[in-house]
């Protein structure tokens, strides 16, 4: 499936536009089967589109509404660099959402302590908890991109992008620190209906240039994201700089 491409003027156009894109998606997933289920991403954009929500949601019930993360690191509860925290500041704590619908990644200092692999796994039960044991088809995964093409925490080379069966890894070694990062990986990202980046700035379009021409995953692991029903690349001009 052809990927959609938008390309903005700046960044705000682009929050602002992805953002109402947001609202109708969740809520004609409501329409469609009650709860909406999203996957949250961290940095800039994706912090900005949570602000843009808190702002303006429409006519989302956010009571109905089940939020994921894609990644987050493992350090304590508190700690700033969270992305649980952020989203929280950003939106969560604005909005009334069902807090048994918020599954966010446990802390280094949760119930599973130090233990990034228990802790990891406790993820995936989470994830196939709320879909009856199974995988679940997420209604939407948001990513933000990294200048060498990871999305999540699955940077180029590593074990969690070649990861092929388990959909929650434990990451001790991110090159992006902190080190000790949970992930979804790619086999949970490609059952998502809807998969849509989030990508600003001229140091992201080798990145982006190279998922638009077939790269390999393990090389860019932004090639190997797809929704099953729709991908789609919110990008400014500099993002985009090497698209022909």
């Amino acid at each position: 499936m052809t990927p959609e491409t938008l390309v903005f003027d700046d960044k705000s156009d682009l929050v602002v536009t992805a953002a109402r894109r947001f609202v109708d998606l969740v809520t004609r997933a409501q329409a469609d089967h009650g709860v909406a289920s999203v996957v949250l991403t961290g940095g800039s954009n994706g912090i900005a589109i949570l602000r843009e929500l808190a702002a303006d949601s429409g006519d989302i019930d956010w009571s109905k509404v089940e939020l994921f993360w894609g990644d987050d690191r493992f350090v304590p509860a508190d700690d700033p660099e969270r992305n649980v925290g952020q989203a929280r500041e950003a939106l969560l704590d604005h909005v009334p959402l069902d807090p048994a619908r918020v599954h966010p990644m446990a802390p280094s200092d949760g119930e599973f302590g130090d233990d990034i692999e228990a802790a990891a796994a406790a993820y995936d039960k989470a994830l196939r908890d709320t879909a009856a044991g199974h995988v679940p088809h997420f209604d939407l995964h948001l990513l933000g991109m990294g200048g060498e093409g990871h999305i999540n925490s699955l940077f180029p080379h590593s074990a969690a992008t070649l990861e092929s069966e388990r959909t929650v890894v434990a990451v001790e070694d991110s090159p992006k620190p902190p080190p000790r990062r949970i992930t979804l990986t790619l086999p949970v990202v490609n059952r998502a209906k809807a998969v849509w980046f989030l990508v600003a700035g001229a140091d992201k379009a080798e990145a982006v240039a190279a998922a638009h021409t077939g790269a390999h995953a393990a090389d860019w692991p932004c090639a190997g994201a797809h929704g099953t029903d729709e991908t789609v690349w919110f990008l400014d001009r500099p993002a985009a700089s090497r698209l022909t």
